[in-house]
């Protein structure tokens, strides 16, 4: 009887103990042509077995990275993808550079910013008047969103210009829907429907339609 801790480490254990026993036949086989043949076998059996692959972006070098790394790297084939080493696999990422940007209007964003400095380079009138509406926009938009309250377009105009000195001023009035936390309660919204819900099914006194009044009629007043 032959047991799993007798046996040699599992290196990949998503592919099963088979997958690996037929990479290490292919190590054994001596015919470069066969064995060529019976890599690529392998490769359709080892996607076959992990469907989920397929969901991976190019699956089949995957596959074939884990052809070779199960082979220990010492598999003699030819692949389609560049072959990976035992030196490739233990490196490390580059560090991705982390984007340093320091907003002058903090509150605003960075990309505000831009299109400020955009449309103040800007030299037609009417395209330079439409950045002016497209920022107060974004602007009260960006302050109801945060303060939960409308903001005058006054301050919206005095801001703008503070930030451009004076240089861009918008002229359509910038429509921002208000939000009020009890908005739905007062215009027949949840809470409207639940009184109107208590109310379908709350319990009915029918002592006067069963006994035709008589019960109030005769009760015996209590001194």
């Amino acid at each position: 009887m032959e047991y799993n801790t007798t046996r040699n480490h599992l290196v990949i254990r998503e592919y099963g103990r088979h997958i690996q026993k037929m990479i290490e036949y292919l190590l054994s086989l001596e015919d470069t042509e066969k064995r060529q043949k019976n890599a690529y076998a392998v490769i359709e059996l080892m996607g076959f077995l992990n469907p989920h692959l397929k969901n991976v972006e190019d699956f089949r070098h995957k596959l074939w990275d884990h052809l070779f790394l199960i082979s220990d790297f010492k598999l003699k084939v030819s692949s389609p993808y560049p072959i990976p080493t035992r030196e490739t696999l233990k490196s490390k990422p580059k560090r991705l550079p982390y984007p340093k940007r320091y907003p002058k209007f903090s509150h605003l964003g960075k990309n505000l910013e831009l299109v400020i400095n955009k449309a103040l380079q800007e030299e037609q009138l009417d395209k330079r008047n439409g950045f002016a509406n497209a920022i107060a926009y974004y602007m009260k938009l960006a302050y109801n969103n945060w303060h939960k309250e409308t903001v005058h377009d006054d301050a919206i105009q005095g801001e703008l210009k503070n930030l451009t000195g004076g240089q861009l001023e918008f002229t359509n009035t910038p429509y921002v829907k208000s939000f009020r936390p009890n908005e739905n309660r007062d215009r027949g919204g949840y809470g409207d429907y639940r009184n109107k819900r208590n109310q379908k099914f709350q319990p009915r006194n029918n002592n006067n339609r069963n006994n035709g009044g008589r019960d109030n009629k005769f009760k015996k007043k209590r001194f």
